[in-house]
C-alpha cells in the first residue's frame, strides 16, 4: 500500500494505492474523490470539462454537500466546503485509508458562523470503496445541517443502465415536483431524471452489461438521491458535454428532508460503501 502526492488534473491530490491494483484519488480541493479504479476500469465519473481551478465546484467524483444541500437554504449551492481546501491527516496508524479534514476558520466563518470539524475518510479494499463523512460541533451551541456524498458513478451507456433496490420506497420527483411510492422493481433512465427517496435499508444494485456494483450507505443517510440530467440538461451545463449524460449516474447518501441537531461537543457519521458484486 502506499500513499502518493501528485498533481491530477492540474490539482493538488493524493492517491491511495493497494498492491492488488485497486487505487482512489483524492483532492484536497473539497477533499473530493475525483478517481476510483477497481478491477482496471475506472468507476468514478470525472467531467472532461469539469473546472479544475481550485475555486470552482468539480463536475464528477464524489462533491461533499455540508452543511445545505442544493439550494435548501441561504448559503451557496451544496454549501461551501466542496470549495474549500482540506488537509491530509496523518495516516501511518491506519493501513489501507487516507483521511482529510477541515476545521472552521476565517474562511468559513465569512458562509457560516459555526465551530466544527469535518473529516472525510476513504477506506480501500480490493473492489470496495468506502467514504466516511465525520461531522464534530467543536463549540457549545447546537447547530443544525444537511450533508450528502453526491457520487457521480460511470457507466458505460445510460441507457443499459437499470438501478434495483428501490421499489416501495418514499419517492419526491423533483421534474414534476410529485411524491408517490416507487413501484418499478428496477429504474432506467431515458430523460432527465431528479429524485429523493427515502433510503431503503437492504441496499442497491446498480446493474450494467459490463457488471453489477452494490450499493450501501449507513443509517444515518436517511436519504438516497438519484439523478441524471438527461439530454437537454447536459447541453446546457458548461462543466458537462452534450452527451456527458450518457456515461453518469448520482447516486447520493444523503441526509436531507430532516437535518441533523448537533449539540456542542457531539459527533455525526455518514458513509456510503461500493462494491464490485
Amino acid at each position: 500500500m502506499s500513499i502518493q502526492s501528485l498533481e491530477f488534473h492540474g490539482l493538488p491530490a493524493f492517491r491511495l494505492a493497494l498492491p492488488e491494483g485497486d487505487a482512489v484519488v483524492v483532492a484536497r480541493h473539497g477533499a473530493q474523490v475525483l478517481s476510483w479504479t477497481s478491477g482496471g476500469t475506472e468507476r468514478m465519473y470525472l467531467s472532461p470539462q469539469a473546472l479544475m481551478d481550485g475555486h470552482s465546484a468539480i463536475r464528477g467524483g464524489v462533491p461533499i454537500c455540508f452543511p445545505q444541500f442544493n439550494q435548501r437554504g441561504p448559503l451557496p449551492k451544496h454549501g461551501f466546503v466542496r470549495n474549500m481546501p482540506w488537509q491530509l491527516e496523518d495516516h501511518a496508524a491506519v493501513p489501507r485509508e487516507l483521511a482529510l479534514v477541515l476545521h472552521d476558520g476565517d474562511a468559513t466563518r465569512a458562509y457560516w458562523p459555526h465551530a466544527f470539524r469535518a473529516e472525510l475518510r476513504v477506506a480501500l479494499q480490493p473492489g470496495s470503496l468506502r467514504m466516511t463523512l465525520t461531522v464534530d460541533n467543536t463549540g457549545s451551541a447546537p447547530w443544525t445541517f444537511a450533508a450528502a456524498l453526491h457520487t457521480y458513478l460511470r457507466v458505460d451507456e445510460i441507457a443499459d443502465v437499470r438501478l434495483e433496490g428501490l421499489l416501495g420506497a418514499n419517492r419526491w420527483d423533483a421534474v414534476r415536483d410529485d411524491r408517490h411510492v416507487e413501484m418499478a422493481p428496477a429504474l432506467r433512465f431515458n430523460a432527465e431524471f431528479d429524485s429523493v427517496y427515502a433510503s431503503p435499508a437492504g441496499g442497491l444494485r446498480l446493474v450494467q452489461p459490463g457488471g453489477t456494483l452494490a450499493i450501501r450507505q449507513s443509517a444515518s443517510c436517511t436519504e438516497t438521491v438519484v439523478w441524471n440530467p438527461g439530454a437537454q440538461l447536459s447541453a446546457k451545463l458548461a462543466d458537462l458535454p452534450d452527451d456527458g449524460y450518457r456515461h453518469m449516474l448520482c447516486v447520493e447518501a444523503a441526509r436531507i428532508d430532516e437535518p441533523v441537531q448537533l449539540h456542542g461537543g457531539a459527533q455525526w457519521k455518514g458513509w456510503q460503501e461500493l462494491t464490485l458484486a
